[in-house]
């Protein structure tokens, strides 16, 4: 099997006389990431195991699959599954077809310097970071809390060490929060405003916990939901492992772990990212969050925006059916004050603002995942119809507003 040793390179980058602010790029994690600051006690429950000659990742006894190379030794390259996104994939092959030779890793997927080098590169100012394994914690640790908050603390604590949490004001990695103990969760919080974090990582799923899962709507979150209304940071309910990967499973599909495998077609049917986040949004606005806490607010990041029209829909109706149970507050008009959508490039963002004001929606890359775009600002060519005008929030002003504290 060939690698590839070294990225593609941008030959010509857009000048867009304005910074460019990506609302999601991505970084590896090493095994370093998650047992650097791990109470040895828990070094049991997180291990890299060897299994016929490749390292897999075991979670209390359990070998997961979610990410079938958790090390990240070798990785698809940057954006190699675009025309499998852009339903553009003519040729019919599958998506390990389309990935082609893989790469090695590279610094710019875990050192902050190598990647503020690519960004110059690549024309883009500033990035919103996320981890890529971390969806693991909540979904594969079952009601074991203590653990949770330990494997989120130990990730908080390594890209403090790594990265920061404010990097230059240009790279802005995520701190991760599990809300399954509100006590942990606030004190998680308070190490994340303690060393700069402009935004946290909420897992877009029911909060799990020792008495089974739970609205993060509900009463006894206030306490951590007042904590963030106070600070000024924003929440980014970034896509995750949230449960509803089983949908396929209901349905006889190949399941499969991120995305990895492909050829049963249902799998292209069943929209389990639309479902999430339609859920979790529905969740913090029914529930009263949004208007208990009016100060925050939030970022769906690589969710999409296919289901914002039919999220529409559905609290219209409702909102007609109960308006005394939403506050007497449009749920829709809460949406477009509070919510900032990145939707995928391959999404007809046309439409999307039909839905969606632009003041509301962010650029995001992927960058460097697979499935998202080797050159960043290639973005453009996917809002061309947008005014210049329009065009500039979305690249820069609305994430650059959130950061600062404008929004």
């Amino acid at each position: 099997m060939a690698i590839q040793m070294e990225l593609e390179r941008p030959t010509e980058t857009p000048k867009l006389g304005y910074p460019a602010y990506d609302a999601d790029g991505h970084l590896y994690e090493n095994a370093d990431a998650f047992r650097r600051h791990l109470p040895r006690k828990f070094h049991k429950d997180f291990q890299y195991v060897q299994i016929e000659g490749r390292t897999k990742l075991a979670i209390c006894g359990k070998l997961s699959d979610y990410i079938p190379n958790p090390t990240f030794e070798v990785v698809a390259a940057p954006g190699s599954h675009e025309p499998w996104f852009r339903a553009n994939n003519v040729e019919g092959k599958t998506l390990r077809e389309l990935t082609g030779d893989p790469l090695r890793f590279q610094p710019e997927f875990n050192e902050p310097e190598a990647r503020l080098k690519l960004l110059d590169e690549q024309g883009v100012h500033g990035q919103l970071i996320f981890p890529t394994l971390a969806s693991v914690i909540e979904s594969h640790m079952g009601d074991n809390v203590e653990l949770m908050a330990a494997c989120v603390h130990s990730l908080n604590a390594w890209t403090v060490d790594e990265w920061s949490f404010n990097y230059k004001d240009r790279l802005f990695p995520c701190a991760y929060i599990s809300l399954a103990d509100v006590d942990l969760a606030c004190q998680e919080l308070d190490f994340a405003l303690e060393h700069g974090a402009r935004h946290i990582l909420i897992r877009p799923a029911p909060v799990p916990g020792r008495l089974g899962s739970r609205s993060p709507g509900l009463p006894e979150f206030d306490r951590f939901w007042a904590k963030v209304n106070e600070s000024g940071i924003f929440v980014s309910l970034h896509v995750s492992e949230s449960g509803y990967s089983r949908v396929t499973n209901w349905w006889g599909s190949v399941s499969g772990g991120a995305g990895f495998s492909d050829g049963d077609p249902l799998r292209s049917c069943i929209d389990n990212v639309s479902r999430a986040i339609e859920d979790m949004l529905s969740a913090l606005i029914a529930h009263g969050v949004m208007r208990r806490f009016p100060n925050i607010r939030w970022v769906s990041a690589e969710n999409g925006s296919l289901w914002v029209e039919h999220l529409t829909k559905v609290w219209k109706r409702a909102y007609g059916q109960q308006p005394q149970a939403f506050g007497r507050v449009d749920p829709v008009e809460t949406f477009h004050e509070k919510v900032f959508v990145e939707p995928f490039y391959e999404e007809d963002l046309d439409e999307l603002k039909e839905y969606m004001p632009a003041e509301r929606i962010l650029f995001g890359s992927d960058w460097p995942h697979a499935e998202g775009l080797a050159r960043p600002l290639d973005f453009l060519h996917d809002i061309k119809n947008f005014t210049p005008d329009e065009q500039k929030k979305v690249m820069s002003s609305n994430l650059k507003g959130l950061l600062d504290g404008k929004r």
